[in-house]
């Protein structure tokens, strides 16, 4: 009899005899159970997209492949190559000096601007979309696109505009010294929507208290961006040098795009390690070789991202 009067009122209180087999756990435990069962499908995903890929290279950078036969090991032999190759270390430096140069000239430029339409009222929706249509367009059609404008006069629309002012034509793509600052025009202009709408986003999340107050205490224009907006833009501003880092250390569209006669030249001028992995993979066939000098571009991206862990940790 009392065990039918508890039934009865687990009935009545809508619970299953038996109970449910989620029941015996907590909330605590179920909620993460639910958590993983949504995350295993990306997890997985990048298990096998990602991560995998990454740690075979260090793998296949160990062997020497052609596609055509098995990977046979050679040890360290594909690093020896790579670090004695006068070419890797002309790259190397290739690949720096987009980082080096590009990244603090696209940041001042794109906050600068930022910094300005934040202060317009009229057309700055308008404006903001302008400067965000070339983060929108495909790298390969900007790369061609500058690369009509290098041209020599009169196909070309910059030299051209030299010409019609009495100025000497450049040779841009084809000079060993103007080449790789050419493509970085191209690459550092390509970036800055991006890079101006985070800004705006960054300087939009400043409470506007904080600058009422500077201004009741005397404060100057350039002392309240001194003292105010740099400081509390710096988390936006670590982000976007780590992005902008990681981009320029990757860059291979407009390199490859804009010197399809001889891509990286002339003479490897503009040639940064991302197109060396592509040329010694699929031009060459030194998968083993490829995959060496993947390991090394994934070991300086590494370092940047600690590098970002390291800044954050200090601010803390």
């Amino acid at each position: 009899m009392p065990s039918t009067v508890q039934t009865s009122k687990g009935a009545a209180q809508g619970r299953p005899e038996g109970g449910g087999f989620t029941d015996r756990f907590s909330m605590r435990t179920k909620r993460l159970f639910w958590v993983w069962t949504f995350l295993a499908l990306p997890v997985l995903f990048y298990s096998i997209i990602r991560f995998y890929p990454t740690i075979d290279a260090f793998r296949l950078s160990l062997t020497d492949w052609n596609l055509m036969n098995k990977p046979k090991f050679i040890g360290s032999e594909n690093y020896a190559k790579l670090f004695s190759d006068p070419k890797f270390w002309q790259v190397f430096r290739n690949t720096f000096a987009y980082l080096i140069l590009g990244t603090p000239i696209s940041l001042f430029i794109s906050f600068s601007v930022a910094f300005a339409l934040d202060r317009i009222r009229f057309g700055h929706s308008f404006i903001r979309a302008l400067y965000f249509l070339p983060f929108l367009t495909t790298a390969a059609a900007m790369a061609w696109v500058w690369r009509w404008f290098y041209q020599p006069a009169p196909i070309g629309v910059i030299n051209d505009l030299l010409s019609s002012f009495g100025l000497m034509q450049q040779p841009f793509l084809r000079s060993t010294t103007q080449a790789l600052p050419s493509i970085m025009v191209t690459a550092i202009w390509a970036g800055l929507g991006f890079q101006i709408i985070i800004f705006m986003a960054g300087l939009r999340a400043i409470p506007s208290t904080f600058y009422e107050a500077a201004r009741i205490d005397g404060l100057g224009e350039w002392a309240i961006l001194k003292k105010i907006t740099l400081p509390l833009l710096k988390p936006t501003t670590i982000f976007l040098v780590v992005m902008s880092s990681i981009g320029f250390l990757r860059i291979f569209d407009q390199v490859y795009n804009m010197t399809t006669n001889d891509p990286g030249g002339p003479l490897g001028s503009t040639k940064p390690l991302v197109l060396m992995i592509y040329q010694s993979a699929f031009s060459s066939y030194q998968m083993g070789y490829a995959a060496a000098q993947t390991v090394v571009l994934f070991l300086i991206l590494l370092a940047i991202s600690l590098l970002q862990l390291w800044i954050l940790r200090d601010k803390k």
